[in-house]
C-alpha cells in the first residue's frame, strides 16, 4: 500500500467507512467538480463494502478526494455527497441539503412553491433523486442504490421543511417505474410511499401560467407533468396573439393551451397518443379554451410530409417539443436525423416571418450539435433563422456547470425568413 494511502486509511477509517482508490483520470474529474467515479476507475478497495453505503474517495496517491455513496451493480460505483472530511453524514447533513434545495426554489420561484421540481439531483447535491411538487403531493424518482436505503431519513425531512415553510403535504407518491433503475439493482415500481400518511387519489390540480391542469401522477410521462417548460410555454404565449399555430407532440396540451390563451387565432394540437389527447381535450375544457383548439391523433413525422405535399401555408406558427429522440451517445446520429427532418419541415411548411419554436430534451443532444442541426435544416429549406431566444429549462432545474448531464433542454424560438 502507498505511505500516503496508509496514512489517509488510518486517519478516514475512524469513521469506519471502505476506501475506493481511483486512477488519475477520476482523480481529476471529482477535483473538477463532477461527482461521479465510474466502476472501471476504481484501482483498488480497502475495507468492507455493503451496497448503498458510504465510501470514501482516495487518489492514487492516497489524497482524500471526497465521500459519497456506493452502487456495487451500477456503472456509476460512487456519486460523492461531499469533498468535506469533517462532514457528518447524520439526517441534520440531508435536512440542511433539502432546505438549500427549498430555498433556492423560493428564490427563483418568486416565493411560489406550488408546482415546481424540489430537487434535481446532483444540482442540488442529492444524486440519484428527483422530487417534483404538484401542490401537495411530492412526486419522487430515486435512481441510486443509497438514496433507496436512505429514502426512510429523507422523505420525512422533505416535508418536515416544507412544513416549515408552510407548505402542507398530503402525501409521497413514488415515480420508480424506469428501467435505469434496474442498472441500480433496483425493482420498478411505484405508488405512495407508505411510512408516511397519503390520500387515495392518483391525480392533482395545478395552475400554470393561468392555466388549470389534471397531473396523472401516477400513469402519467414521467412524474406527470412536464414542468421543465413552464416559463417557455409562457414565452410561446406572448408571440402566439392572433396566428394560427401547430403544436406538435402536444401530449397533454400544455404549449397549445398556452397559445390559445395568449389569443391565437386557432391551435392544431397533434400527438400519436390517444390517451394524452384525451386528456389535452379534457385540459381544454377545463380552461374554456375547447372552442380554440383541434386536436389530431398523427404521427408528427407522416402530418408534416403530408401538410408539405398539400401545398401551402396554413400555419403562421409551428412548435415542435418531441420526446428524447436519443438517450445514448450510441443513438446520437440517428437522433439528430429525426431532429433534422422535421425542423426541415416545419421550416418548409411556414410563411415568410412564420415562427418557430423547437426544442430537444435530450443532454447527449448538446446545444452545439442542436444548432448545427438547425442550420442545416434551415439552409436545405432555403430559409434564414432569426433568433428570437434561446433558453434552456427552467431555473428549478438547475443546471451545474460541472456536470452535463444536468443541462438537458434546448429550447429556440425563431422567425423564419
Amino acid at each position: 500500500m502507498h505511505p500516503a494511502l496508509c496514512f489517509f486509511q488510518v486517519f478516514m477509517d475512524r469513521k469506519g467507512f471502505p476506501i475506493f482508490k481511483v486512477n488519475k483520470k477520476a482523480e481529476a474529474s471529482l477535483r473538477s467538480g463532477h461527482p461521479w467515479v465510474y466502476s472501471e476507475e476504481v484501482t483498488d478497495v480497502f475495507g468492507e463494502v455493503t451496497n448503498g453505503c458510504l465510501a470514501h474517495v482516495s487518489s492514487p496517491k492516497g489524497a482524500y478526494l471526497g465521500t459519497g455513496l456506493v452502487s456495487l451493480e451500477s456503472k456509476i460505483r460512487v456519486r460523492v455527497l461531499s469533498s468535506n472530511p469533517n462532514e457528518q453524514f447524520t439526517p441534520l447533513f440531508w435536512k440542511r441539503r433539502i432546505k438549500y434545495a427549498v430555498d433556492y426554489r423560493k428564490t427563483v420561484m418568486q416565493g411560489n412553491l406550488e408546482n415546481c421540481r424540489l430537487i434535481f439531483g446532483e444540482s442540488d447535491g442529492i444524486p440519484g433523486l428527483t422530487a417534483d411538487k404538484f401542490g401537495g403531493i411530492i412526486v419522487t424518482q430515486v435512481l441510486s442504490y443509497g438514496i433507496e436505503k436512505l429514502k426512510d431519513t429523507i422523505y420525512p425531512l422533505i416535508c418536515e421543511v416544507l412544513e416549515e415553510e408552510g407548505e402542507h403535504i398530503e402525501g409521497i407518491y413514488e415515480r420508480n417505474d424506469v428501467i435505469l433503475r434496474e442498472k441500480e439493482g433496483l425493482p420498478q415500481c411505484k405508488g405512495w410511499y407508505e411510512g408516511l400518511p397519503h390520500p387515495q387519489k392518483i391525480t392533482a390540480d395545478i395552475t400554470e401560467n393561468g392555466i388549470i391542469y389534471t397531473v396523472d401522477f401516477e400513469n402519467g410521462q414521467k412524474t406527470g407533468f412536464f414542468l421543465d417548460q413552464k416559463f417557455n410555454r409562457a414565452q410561446v404565449a406572448k408571440l402566439a396573439k392572433g396566428k394560427k399555430v401547430l403544436d406538435c407532440f402536444t401530449h397533454t396540451g400544455s404549449f397549445a393551451l398556452n397559445a390559445a390563451k395568449g389569443g391565437a387565432e386557432r391551435v392544431c394540437a397533434v400527438d400519436i397518443s390517444a390517451d394524452a389527447l384525451e386528456t389535452a381535450k379534457e385540459n381544454a375544457r377545463r380552461n374554456s379554451l375547447e372552442d380554440r383548439i383541434d386536436f389530431v391523433c398523427a404521427d408528427v413525422f407522416d402530418l408534416l410530409t403530408e401538410l408539405d405535399k398539400k401545398g401551402g401555408k396554413p400555419y403562421d406558427m409551428i412548435i415542435l417539443d418531441p420526446p428524447a429522440f436519443t438517450k445514448s451517445r450510441k443513438t446520437v446520429s440517428a437522433a439528430t436525423r429525426g431532429y433534422k427532418e422535421i425542423n426541415y419541415k416545419a421550416m418548409k411548411l411556414l410563411p415568410r416571418g412564420g415562427y418557430l419554436a423547437t426544442c430537444s430534451c435530450s443532454h447527449f443532444m448538446e446545444s452545439a450539435l442542436f444548432e448545427k442541426m438547425l442550420a442545416e435544416a434551415a439552409k436545405d429549406a432555403s430559409v434564414q433563422l432569426v433568433q428570437i431566444e434561446a433558453r434552456q429549462q427552467g431555473a428549478d432545474h438547475p443546471v451545474l456547470w460541472n456536470v452535463p448531464e444536468t443541462d438537458y433542454l434546448k429550447f429556440y424560438l425563431f422567425r423564419v425568413v
